[in-house]
């Protein structure tokens, strides 16, 4: 019986050391949620960390939540069933996430945040996000010196649940409303979405005809905006973005919206992924949970260099 059992247990040590000559953790999930990929950047996102994680050994599970808590709670419980062993989330609400990350945490499945925060600390391992506030100032300091530090215009504002649309008007107000000449005649949600910036500028022009400029959350939402104002013949209001996507720089490049402010969506999840992989392997936590990424604006003399939300030599 001992010698039996002896055999066994060589037998099973022959099989991790051969276990081990396999790529590291070429079995293990990391599951990536996201909003939709109608999207751009949240498809550079998925893009971004889904080819990081195979990089690094891993199967992806890339899964979608549309901005919907529920939905959000759903896929999570599908990455803790699927036994993920790590979750990259850009996230449905500050608020309404919170309980969903703390879920996984009790499950033992840890999260890497990307993009947008959450309410809450310690219950991510991560959340590394795009420095909003720095970012939203240089595209009004951008926005002042194209509007001539005068004249009326409109702020289109994203989803009023996300904590990045109320940090990126903060930061486009605190510069714009140093310059008494500017006068602010609209401010409406469009909630990230192109169809319904077009929606609302139709009716904001209408109201206000003489508007000389836009300012708009994310770079969607300004897309709607310019199509919505070239419909109307008026492609002389000036419009600025905010993300660094492909569509406003070639938009850009051919002389319709002005400038954005590029936020490194691709390298922002990776990151994430790395950071997961040394907590996988290592158990090693990041030095700070909250991490910020400085933007880059984005107008004439550099939109050329933009790809995918990343500036090449």
């Amino acid at each position: 019986m001992k010698l039996t059992r002896r055999m066994t247990l060589a037998a099973f040590a022959g099989m991790l050391a051969l276990g081990t000559a396999a790529p590291a953790y070429a079995a293990d999930l990391i599951a990536i949620i996201t909003p939709s990929h109608d999207n751009p950047f949240f498809k550079a996102e998925a893009v971004g960390a889904e080819a990081k994680a195979k990089e690094l050994g891993y199967e992806a599970l890339v899964l979608v939540h549309d901005d919907d808590a529920n939905k959000q709670s759903e896929l999570i419980d599908t990455a803790i069933g699927r036994g993920a062993k790590a979750i990259i989330l850009d996230n449905a609400g500050a608020d309404a996430t919170v309980a969903a990350v703390q879920k996984a945490k009790d499950a033992g499945v840890p999260s890497f945040l990307i993009d947008r925060e959450i309410n809450a600390t310690g219950v991510a391992v991560a959340q590394i996000v795009s420095n909003n506030y720095q970012g939203a100032q240089l595209g009004a300091q951008e926005f002042v010196k194209l509007m001539g530090e005068k004249g009326n215009f409109v702020e289109l504002v994203g989803k009023e649940s996300d904590t990045n649309a109320g940090i990126r008007s903060k930061g486009y107000h605190d510069v714009i409303d140093d310059y008494p000449d500017l006068k602010m005649v609209a401010q409406q949600s469009a909630n990230w979405s192109q169809t319904e910036a077009y929606s609302k500028m139709e009716s904001i022009l209408q109201a206000n005809p003489d508007i000389k400029g836009v300012i708009s959350g994310n770079d969607t939402m300004a897309m709607g905006a310019y199509a919505a104002l070239a419909a109307a013949g008026r492609k002389d209001v000036i419009v600025v973005g905010f993300d660094g996507s492909n569509d406003v720089r070639d938009s850009i490049a051919s002389g319709g919206i002005k400038a954005t402010v590029l936020q490194p969506a691709y390298a922002q999840a990776q990151m994430a992924v790395e950071q997961a992989n040394d907590f996988i392997k290592n158990k090693k936590s990041p030095a700070e949970e909250k991490q910020l990424m400085d933007c880059v604006l984005i107008n004439g003399d550099n939109a050329a260099k933009l790809e995918t939300f990343a500036l090449t030599n």
